[in-house]
């Protein structure tokens, strides 16, 4: 028996919840968040955009050509998303050419291995992290200012369109492979709600 996107959903809802409604998100849409977070968040997140560039041009790589122009078309978006962070950090005053943090490692050395795996634990992966970010964003509700800008960024209705062609290359995938490489997938989206769910508590940290 195969399993589908909106299964893990369903079978890992809590966890789930954790990795897109956080106290980060909440504290954007009151407004509360303090300004030196959300600067840690954005330096961050851009060093995480960086390698998950690097991640899906893996996934490509290793995608039959049927998935050419869905995962082409998220690599012509993250180009325009790094100079649109750059431009954000310029705004801020940010200094991009930092350390990444422990949790923002952690999180790019999975990515890293999960390109070792079999090509539906990748897609079920790249699904996951775009999931994550656009529920993340979503969820609040309307973002005040500045905050509204990162809001449509990923929460408009173009990226949720892309995430649902994702979850189908996913489910196109898991249903052709066997349990085993189905449990392997069933981790990896667990480990991505871990470290989403860490991500944004990274920032929170920051005082």
């Amino acid at each position: 028996m195969s399993i589908s996107c909106s299964q893990l959903l369903g079978k890992h809802s809590q966890a789930w919840k954790q990795a897109t409604v956080h106290p980060f998100l909440t504290q954007c849409q009151l407004g509360t968040i303090q300004p030196q977070q959300f600067s840690t968040w954005l330096v961050q997140d851009y060093l995480f955009v960086v390698e998950f560039t690097r991640f899906v041009a893996r996934v490509l790589a290793n995608a039959p050509s049927h998935h050419f122009d869905i995962l082409l078309s998220g690599l012509g978006a993250l180009k325009d998303e790094l100079n649109w962070f750059q431009a954000k950090a310029q705004e801020r005053q940010l200094n991009l050419k930092t350390e990444p943090q422990e949790t923002c490692k952690q999180y790019c050395e999975y990515m890293k291995l999960v390109t070792t795996m079999p090509y539906a634990v990748q897609t079920t992966t790249l699904w996951a992290i775009e999931l994550a970010y656009n529920q993340g964003w979503q969820l609040p509700g309307k973002m005040p200012l500045p905050y509204a800008e990162f809001a449509e960024r990923w929460g408009n209705q173009g990226f949720t369109e892309y995430v649902k062609l994702l979850e189908q290359i996913a489910d196109e995938v898991l249903s052709t492979v066997d349990e085993t490489i189905q449990s392997q997938a069933e981790s990896a989206f667990l480990e991505i709600a871990v470290l989403e769910k860490d991500f944004w508590s990274m920032a929170m940290k920051v005082i």
